[in-house]
């Protein structure tokens, strides 16, 4: 069986659709049965570190999964219009090596954010929340 693709892979990759049936022709979404999907066949990102951002009238906040890590091993940054996390942590050594966990992390700060007041801390439950309020401006100011 001849496989002709492309020179270059299209922009969102090459369908599925295009690819399993050929592979597999009997199976056409069902294997006796059972369903299946593509999803079956292609393994989930190995994400070990997702983070949630939001930006609204009251401040900037990130909110990271760092419970791998001890806040010891968390390093905090801002850079430019970024706010940077690394995080690095090794493990015992296992047999002849050393395992070592590691993920580098950034996040674009808006327009607005006083970065002078950012402030990070880990929760009890391995959350890093990053936060900085909004800067004061003439018209946002109560005026008593």
């Amino acid at each position: 069986m001849d496989f002709i693709l492309p020179s270059t892979p299209p922009a969102g990759g090459i369908p599925w659709q295009k690819v399993i049936p050929p592979l597999i022709p009997r199976l056409n979404g069902t294997y006796g049965q059972y369903n299946w999907s593509p999803k079956l066949l292609i393994p989930d990102n190995d994400n070990t570190s997702s983070a949630e951002v939001n930006c609204d009238d009251s401040g900037f906040t990130v909110q990271v999964d760092v419970k791998h890590f001890n806040p010891e091993d968390l390093m905090v940054k801002v850079r430019g219009d970024f706010v940077e996390v690394q995080g690095k942590h090794e493990e015992k050594k296992d047999g002849s090596g050393v395992t070592t966990r590691q993920f580098n992390r950034r996040y674009r700060i808006p327009k607005g954010v006083d970065t002078m007041a950012l402030e990070s801390a880990v929760s009890p439950d391995g959350i890093l929340i990053i936060s900085a309020p909004m800067l004061q401006t003439e018209d946002s100011r109560i005026l008593t």
